[in-house]
Formats: structure tokens, sequence, C-alpha cells
């Protein structure tokens, strides 16, 4: 009798859901998946400004690892430009240049 039995898996449990059940699933991952903003302190901000400077100098590429809707970010290339202005950071990568919000940083190192 038990070797007659197929079971189907996950695909039994599919048809009793709700399009509710599924948003609410959805919004449950995202939630998991969401990362606080890293609160840094002087020092940090030190050595990322020590790091930006270098890179810019030097031309070396640069990993700079930024904060958005919260998940971290990967960027890499090299410094263009340093905007005091706008509190921003130009960095050229094969595809093109991004404009990185300072406030967003949460660590930058040289490649090579």
């Amino acid at each position: 009798m038990i070797e007659g039995n197929r079971d189907r898996g996950k695909i039994k449990w599919t048809s009793l859901m709700l399009p509710e059940h599924l948003e609410r699933l959805r919004k449950w991952q995202a939630e998991d998946d969401y990362i606080d903003q890293p609160q840094l302190d002087q020092l940090d901000w030190d050595n990322i400004q020590e790091t930006l400077e270098t890179a810019l100098k030097r031309q070396c590429e640069t990993e700079i690892k930024i904060w958005q809707d919260g998940k971290i970010v990967y960027h890499q290339g090299k410094i263009k430009e340093i905007n005091i202005q706008s509190k921003a950071v130009i960095m050229e990568d094969p595809f093109g240049k991004d404009r990185i919000p300072v406030i967003k940083i949460v660590s930058t190192r040289c490649l090579n």
C-alpha cells in the first residue's frame, strides 16, 4: 500500500496557497534579507577618506562597498573624482561612470 503512494513534494501544497499567502511569504523573505545600515565611527570615516584619496592619486583599481535599500552592494573600478560639493565619489568601470554618495559608503579598499 505504501509503495503505491507517490509523494508530490511541494506541488501538493501549491494548490492550497492563496495569493495572499504568496504575497506574505515574499514580504517575509524580504524582511529576513534586509540589512540595517552600518553605523560608522570617526576612525572608519578616516580610513575610508584615506583609501579614497590614495586610490585617486595612484589610479588603482578600488572596491567600494555601499549600503543601498537594505543590501550591501559592491562597486569596482577606478576613482576619477571626489566631489566635495555634492559629497560623492565618481568611479569609472568598464561599463561607464557611477556616482556614489559618500554617506552610503561602508568600506573601501585598493585592489592593487
